[in-house]
């Protein structure tokens, strides 16, 4: 079952109202993050990252140590990435997610990867600034090509 997030739905009782200023903002942060991962400066990438940020991935587990120190080695660069559904966002108080399907050229020991992938980034609100503590990713199935007519 595929939930873009474009829905809204009031939220059972008992859950978190949603704060369209804090979807928004969340919205935003993303888009500057993933323009800072394009831009391959580690302190830019790493101004969004909580200390103990992970990514979880087909391959396993990387924390952030490892991961800035690839893409400080140059070993990983990324030329792309963008989003190409509409964000799902929840806010619980001070801990929030979003999820979105994106796409993102990377290269990785001098091999280029294309990805296309869900992303589910998961964040906590530390003296009024969201950081990220982990990001989950999980290829997209392919779809199929439109039918010829």
């Amino acid at each position: 079952m595929e939930d873009s997030g474009a829905g809204s739905v009031p939220p059972p009782n008992g859950a978190d109202v949603q704060d369209p200023a804090a979807q928004a903002r969340l919205v935003a942060l993303v888009a500057e993050w993933s323009a800072a991962i394009v831009s391959n400066d580690v302190s830019r990438i790493r101004a969004f990252m909580a200390e103990e940020w992970v990514i979880v991935s087909e391959s396993g587990i990387t924390d952030r140590d490892a991961f800035l120190g690839f893409v400080a080695s140059g070993d990983l660069t990324h030329s792309a990435m963008r989003s190409i559904s509409p964000p799902r966002v929840r806010v619980h108080r001070d801990t929030a997610t979003v999820t979105a399907r994106m796409t993102n050229t990377a290269h990785y020991a001098g091999r280029r990867f294309d990805a296309d992938e869900w992303v589910t980034d998961v964040f906590v609100r530390r003296e009024g600034l969201w950081l990220c503590v982990l990001t989950h990713i999980t290829s997209a199935a392919p779809t199929d090509p439109a039918p010829a007519v």
